[in-house]
């Protein structure tokens, strides 16, 4: 999975020959998974059309402050599209629309929302060889970039006027690379390596039949998620769940029983510099496993259970320098009983469920969570969805590494 997917773009097309290439990439960041807005300078409609842009994006693309082609003249505005967007990228970015952005010149909507924008900004020059190299955008180059905006170096080639040199913008395909890599390199979890558990144990009873539980897993793929789109490296230990995850960052491990999640924990943990144990593992298994199907031939069937291996405590005994965060779900005392195992377990964090809360627990798409840390300071979530609540954990572990 891309860096951008998901992510909201503004592409700004300012009117320079180029104009042509930004077909391809408006239909590269769709293919990277992210939403597209485009905004046109009135020149670059001269190279190409807004239907086009429109047909590949999936939205309307706007170039003026209203549409003054209809009766009804709805005002668009470049605050909105500024505060909308998670990256904005001018492309192709000319000397003049590059001047404009330097020195706040704004008499059009690309640049008004240029000016409005909160995220961060891409630009990529194209212009002729002299252009490119002459002091007044050279300034504008050097001002940029003080301002914080990032330049997409343009590339050698030839170039319109038929000469052949420095100032070709730079191609879709490097702008998505360099994009990405950008992005991947700002990641707070970058080079971080994490191990997470998700989903039940299996602890079977005969060949068709277990004990289990009703987790669906969906906590632990949604914190595996949160920590790949942060730039993690993560190892997801799961038991039997229908979640699949794409990224490349993550690599699915699928188990059944607790042992074998405990075995799958214990061959990865000394490389690891976090755990997040949110999977439900079954506290007892049957002490004997029948080899064919139990036959239901007696009114009554007694099943002696014994005790599985406790991961987390098991984990907690081997860490150095790992970060270890386990999971409790209590329906009394919690607070009290999630301290203890904290204690018992050498936790650093744990995140406490109460099946007394409405909206958490198994099988629901929300949780509400209270963080008790080592130093047993409580932290009381409101109901979040599960997604955010993934990002709160996350958050507790960039605060840890960059405290």
């Amino acid at each position: 999975m891309s860096v951008l997917s998901g992510k909201k773009i503004l592409l700004g097309i300012s009117g320079g020959i180029a104009a042509y290439k930004t077909a391809t990439l408006v239909r590269l960041f769709i293919k990277a998974g992210a939403h597209v807005q485009v905004i046109m300078t009135p020149a670059s409609k001269d190279f190409i059309t807004p239907l086009t842009l429109s047909t590949l994006s999936k939205n309307a693309v706007y170039s003026s402050f209203y549409d003054e082609s209809t009766d009804n003249e709805k005002w668009n505005s470049h605050v909105e599209f500024g505060l909308w967007a998670d990256l904005m990228i001018i492309a192709p970015a000319t000397a003049n629309t590059l001047s404009k952005m330097a020195n706040g010149i704004c008499d059009n909507l690309l640049i008004a929302t240029y000016l409005s924008a909160k995220c961060p900004v891409y630009f990529a020059p194209a212009m002729d060889l002299d252009m490119y190299i002459h002091p007044s955008t050279l300034e504008s180059f050097s001002k940029l970039q003080q301002y914080g905006n990032t330049m997409i170096p343009a590339e050698s080639g030839e170039l319109a006027s038929g000469l052949s040199g420095e100032g070709r913008m730079s191609e879709p395909e490097h702008i998505i690379a360099f994009i990405e890599a950008d992005l991947e390199s700002r990641l707070p979890l970058k080079g971080k390596k994490i191990l997470i558990t998700a989903g039940p144990t299996y602890e079977a009873i005969d060949p068709v039949r277990f004990i289990g539980n009703h987790s669906s897993g969906k906590m632990g793929f949604d914190i595996a998620q949160s920590a790949a789109n942060l730039g993690a490296s993560v190892l997801l230990v799961t038991g039997p769940t229908h979640f699949t995850i794409e990224s490349n960052l993550v690599k699915v491990i699928r188990v059944v029983s607790a042992q074998e999640m405990y075995e799958a924990c214990h061959l990865y943990f000394d490389d690891v510099d976090v755990v997040i144990a949110a999977a439900a593992v079954a506290d007892y298994r049957p002490k004997n496993v029948a080899s064919h199907k139990i036959k239901k031939n007696t009114a009554e069937y007694k099943i002696e259970l014994e005790k599985t291996i406790d991961i987390l405590a098991s984990l907690g005994e081997i860490k150095k320098n790992q970060l270890l965060i386990g999971f409790a779900l209590e329906t009394e005392n919690e607070i009290e009983n999630a301290k203890l195992k904290i204690q018992k377990k050498n936790l650093d964090l744990i995140v406490l469920n109460s099946l007394q809360d409405k909206g958490a627990g198994f099988g629901k798409l929300t949780n509400k969570i209270t963080f008790i840390d080592k130093n047993f300071v409580v932290e009381p979530m409101e109901l979040k969805s599960k997604e955010a609540v993934a990002d709160d954990i996350l958050n507790k572990v960039i605060a840890h590494f960059y405290a």
